[in-house]
Formats: structure tokens, sequence, C-alpha cells
């Protein structure tokens, strides 16, 4: 997905400049206005992104909100932004007024490294106090990205991103129950399991046991779950080792020729304009010497065939089908750059 690549683009430009950027202003153009095309909006276009949009508020004339993104000439979504240093927490209210009147459903309130969107679950019309979706855009996991993505301008619904809000809002708020129980369990939680369990009558200092022995329960219950499923990754990955293994020739008594480590120096000379030196690997069989990506057996370039009566090259297709081309001499392999550079491609999502 292109968006995971520009998100990571800008998480890591914003990790390299922070400390440079002094003020708001810096912060707007550095980090909040490449987000914002990134999702798809034109930053240069006065009637997509509106900035300084006015909300003026009953008596008070000449409120603005830092963007306006709009959308059939419709305001879609206000940005109120701050410089990156500060805690967006003390800010919302500002943006609970312009919400208000801007006649928008979804409002974000920024310092270009958090994102806090806003929306009117609790009252229509109004601006709710705890915002629906948040992240740190130098800490995304997929199922953020997967809910950054639904902003886009090519995916956005104003009623499928308002259906979903609920569930993200509440969820949220669960997670964070949860953490805290998992940390610190409260009398509260302790006893739901003290009552199941416990016979006897539940003292203070039952309840001091069961606290420390719920404590312990379910962190042993997290950890036996990333374990099992570090040993099935584990377990999937040597099976995958197992059937790569079986294709590959023993080396032994399998002698590379000066005509072949020549071959495999145009191939590298060719790719390494799109991949690293070090991930084109040879391997020499008898049968053939084969130019590998990542030393990967399923992940086959080419194979010079130059030990016969005639040379060939031997390129696939996505399939991993080889098709061999006769050459006259290795100087031919250039002839082959398109096909070598359109090889890569087939392992791009691999």
């Amino acid at each position: 997905m292109e968006l995971v690549s520009q998100l990571k683009s800008l998480a890591d430009k914003i990790d390299q400049m922070k400390d440079k950027i002094e003020t708001e202003e810096s912060t707007k153009h550095a980090f909040v206005l490449p987000f914002i095309n990134l999702l798809g909006y034109d930053t240069f276009n006065p009637m997509e992104v509106v900035p300084e949009f006015t909300a003026d508020i009953g008596l008070k004339k000449g409120e603005k909100v830092d963007y306006a993104i709009f959308q059939n000439e419709v305001p879609i979504l206000i940005v109120e932004c701050k410089n990156w240093k500060e805690n967006l927490t003390v800010h919302n209210s500002q943006l609970f007024r312009y919400f208000h009147v801007s006649k928008t459903k979804f409002a974000l309130l920024t310092n270009g490294i958090q994102y806090q969107f806003y929306t009117d679950l609790d009252e229509k019309n109004k601006m709710d106090e705890k915002p629906f979706f948040e992240f740190d855009i130098t800490n995304l996991k997929d199922a953020v990205i997967q809910e950054i993505n639904k902003f886009h301008k090519s995916n956005f619904d104003v009623e499928k991103i308002t259906d979903n809000a609920s569930a993200l809002k509440y969820t949220k708020e669960i997670k964070k129950l949860i953490a805290e129980e998992l940390q610190t369990p409260s009398h509260k939680f302790v006893r739901q399991f003290a009552e199941r369990i416990y016979s006897g009558r539940l003292t203070e200092r039952v309840m001091e046991e069961f606290q420390e022995l719920v404590y312990k329960a379910f962190n042993q219950v997290i950890n036996d779950q990333i374990n099992d499923r570090l040993n099935a990754a584990l377990n999937k990955e040597a099976k995958k080792q197992q059937i790569e293994n079986v294709d590959i020739e023993p080396t032994s008594k399998v002698i590379t020729t000066d005509e072949e480590m020549d071959g495999f120096r145009i191939v590298v000379a060719i790719l390494r304009r799109k991949v690293g030196v070090d991930r084109i690997v040879p391997r020499d069989t008898k049968s053939y010497f084969g130019i590998l990506l990542d030393d990967n057996n399923r992940k086959p370039i080419c194979r010079l065939h130059l030990n016969g009566g005639k040379k060939y090259i031997g390129l696939f297709d996505e399939a991993k089908n080889e098709t061999r081309h006769p050459i006259e001499t290795i100087d031919a392999i250039y002839q082959f750059e398109e096909a070598l550079l359109e090889s890569l491609s087939f392992y791009d999502n691999e």
C-alpha cells in the first residue's frame, strides 16, 4: 500500500527534523501539510484545502481555524495545529468552539506528531470531549493505518466513518481500562474472580492475596499466547526452509568458471539500480549458474547456462516458469536488461 510507505517516510522526516522546528508555523509546513497531502488532498488548491478558515463565533468575529478541507464545496474536516512540542489536551476547547459553527462532521487537533480526530457522537453538532481516534505518527500499527486510510480523499465517506467512530471510541476506552487493570488490578476487578474461586470470607487480607494472583495469572496468559504465536511462526518458517532446501543441489564438485562470474557481474550492474548489491546472490549448481534475490531459492532472477555447446540465459515469469534465450556471448546479457529489472517487481509483495 502506497500510504504505508508515505506515512513511514513522513515519520522518518519528522524524527530527523523536529529538533530544528521551533514555531507553530514551521510545524504546519513541515509536518501537518505533508500529512494532509498524503491523504490525497491538494494543499495548493484553496478550493480544497482552505488555510485560515473563518469560524466566527456569535459576536466574536475573525475567529479562524488553521485549515478546512472541502469536498464538493462542503467542509468535511477542520484542522487546528499546534507546535509539535505542545500538549494537545489543553487546546481541545478551542477546537470545540470552531466545530460548533463550521458545520463539519469531523475535527482534527494535531501537533504534527500526535493526531486526535473528533466528531459528535454524544450530542449532535456538539464536539465530543474525547477523540474517537488518535495516534502517534512515529509509532503506527497496521490497524491504525487502515483507519487513517478511511480519511483518504479516494475513500472518504462520512456515514461509514461516523458508523465506525463509535466502535473506535469505545474500543480505545476498553483497551485503556484493560491495560490499567493488567498493570494494577482494581478491587472490583479482583473481586470478580475471587468470588468465583474462593469459598471463604473475602477479607482484606484475602483480597490483597487475590490481587497479586490475578495480576500474575493475566500476565501469564498473555505470555503464553505470545509464546504460542512465536512457536507457530518458527515452526512455519522451519517448514518453509525444509521445502526450499529440497530444491538446492549439493555444491560439492561444482566449479564456478570465470565466464559465469563475468555474467554474474553484468547482472549485478543491471540490477543495482533498483536493489542493493548485497541482495543479489549467486548460486552455482552442476547444471546452471543461478542468480537469486536475497539468497532465496523462491526468488530466482535468472539462470546462466554457459557450460554446454550453446549458451543461454534463463528468465523467469511471475509464476517462476523459466524461458531460455540463446546468447552468443555473455555481453548479450545486456539485451535482457528490461526483463531482468522487471523480475524484481515479482517479489515486491513477498
